[in-house]
């Protein structure tokens, strides 16, 4: 009987393309990954690189223990009123707080000539409080609350200028009638609350005091153009920073919000307590002259 031959299979000399196909296919990913990751935005990595210094440099924040239950107040002594029944509340307006104003308002209207020359800064006020109106695409993207580099250009100049004053301080947020259903802002109230809050954190991290600033979003509900068109709507998009003569002017304007409010006879009277003078804004400064009726 005759034999069969053993066929010798054929050995597969070509395995190793397989291998290296795999690995040039992963070096090829890894590199995709590392250029989209390169381009740094230097808002997020400031905020970031603030709040990881806060954290860690701040013994008393880090080591403060986590309270369970409620906490009982530390003093249960009455606030004392801003304005005693004693004051006058029709006497005039003291001077020293509105040529603060007058001086803000003076030293913004020169460091940003060109924004508010192109009408994306808006500068505007009387004897009680002045508004520094931004248009929110200088600040924010389209839907979003994270500031960008141009915001912090900006609110570094405005804190530069705010830092020596004592005046309150507080940032309103206006949007569009346009509906935002995102997983972080439900609707309008949430995203125009939080642009508020991120221009306050800015003005914190630049040196303003945080004890005289507040933040407060009124959504889509305080216009000041018609939404019916796209500039309008682009109008209503913005973020006023306000200050204010006093705290009982700035409690006032949050209250009813700066785009209803006007210097009537209740505002006149709440502005009558002056705001606490800094010893940087009074020594060495000339007799103070009566504001005009607006700034």
């Amino acid at each position: 009987m005759r034999r069969r031959r053993h066929t010798e299979e054929h050995e597969n000399h070509e395995r190793w393309l397989v291998s290296y196909a795999d690995f040039i296919t992963l070096l090829f990913a890894f590199f995709v990954v590392m250029y989209s990751i390169s381009s740094i935005n230097e808002g997020k990595y400031k905020v970031i690189s603030q709040a990881l210094v806060g954290v860690f440099n701040d013994p008393e924040r880090s080591l403060r223990p986590i309270p369970i239950g409620d906490e009982r107040p530390l003093t249960v002594k009455p606030a004392e009123p801003l304005i005693k029944d004693s004051e006058q509340v029709d006497a005039g307006l003291g001077q020293s707080s509105a040529d603060a104003l007058k001086t803000i308002s003076d030293e913004v209207g020169a460091a940003f000539g060109d924004l508010i020359g192109s009408n994306q800064m808006t500068v505007r006020g009387n004897e009680l409080w002045i508004e520094i109106e931004l248009n929110s695409a200088l600040l924010f993207g389209s839907g979003d609350a994270m500031p960008s580099d141009t915001a912090f250009e900006i609110i570094d100049k405005v804190a530069k200028i705010l830092k020596p004053f004592a005046n309150p301080v507080h940032v309103e947020g206006f949007t569009d009638n346009l509906p935002i259903r995102t997983a972080q802002y439900p609707t309008n109230w949430e995203l125009s609350s939080a642009r508020a809050a991120s221009i306050v954190r800015l003005l914190a991290m630049d040196g303003v005091d945080p004890a005289r600033m507040a933040s407060v979003g009124y959504g889509e509900y305080q216009p000041v153009a018609s939404n019916d068109s796209a500039d309008g709507r682009a109008r209503n998009r913005r973020v006023v920073l306000v200050i204010s003569r006093n705290l009982e002017v700035r409690r006032s304007l949050t209250g009813s919000g700066t785009a209803n409010a006007t210097p009537d006879a209740a505002l006149r009277r709440a502005g009558t307590q002056s705001a606490p003078a800094s010893p940087a804004t009074t020594a060495g400064r000339d007799p103070v002259k009566s504001p005009s009726p607006n700034l």
